[in-house]
């Protein structure tokens, strides 16, 4: 049996264990190509996010993105953080032009990308792409 004072401590730890990110947050790692290569053969859904600190696109995108990776959705989702001035090769490997490129795969297949969006309907659903 539950008891109330038990019961009443779970109920308030679990949105303080959620804003913490502590229970369904995407994995947020650097990129490497390794660690790309063995995430897409895991067959993990897979977000790049190619930023460069001084854009305010991607200042704009932060916020957005930290929200949608932190449902309980997309608790397997491994977030690949490119910066876009120190990772040319990187950069290049994923067809970006731009800084605030973001880029979706499923396993092998890059479901699909979008470049200076801030709107987050829009952001969400290139998310949905990877599950």
């Amino acid at each position: 049996m539950i008891r109330r004072r038990n019961f009443t401590f779970a109920l308030l730890a679990m949105p303080m264990l959620a804003a913490s990110g502590a229970v369904f947050a995407a994995e947020k790692v650097d990129y490497s190509a390794a660690a790309f290569d063995t995430a897409q053969k895991a067959g993990k859904p897979i977000l790049v996010e190619i930023h460069a600190p001084w854009c305010p696109t991607c200042r704009a995108q932060a916020p957005i993105l930290s929200q949608l990776e932190g449902e309980p959705k997309y608790a397997g989702l491994v977030v690949f953080h490119v910066d876009f001035d120190s990772q040319k090769d990187a950069v290049k490997r994923f067809g970006a032009r731009m800084q605030s490129t973001l880029v979706t795969f499923k396993g092998g297949a890059e479901t699909g990308r979008s470049v200076g969006d801030t709107n987050p309907d829009s952001i969400a659903a290139l998310l949905a792409k990877t599950l």
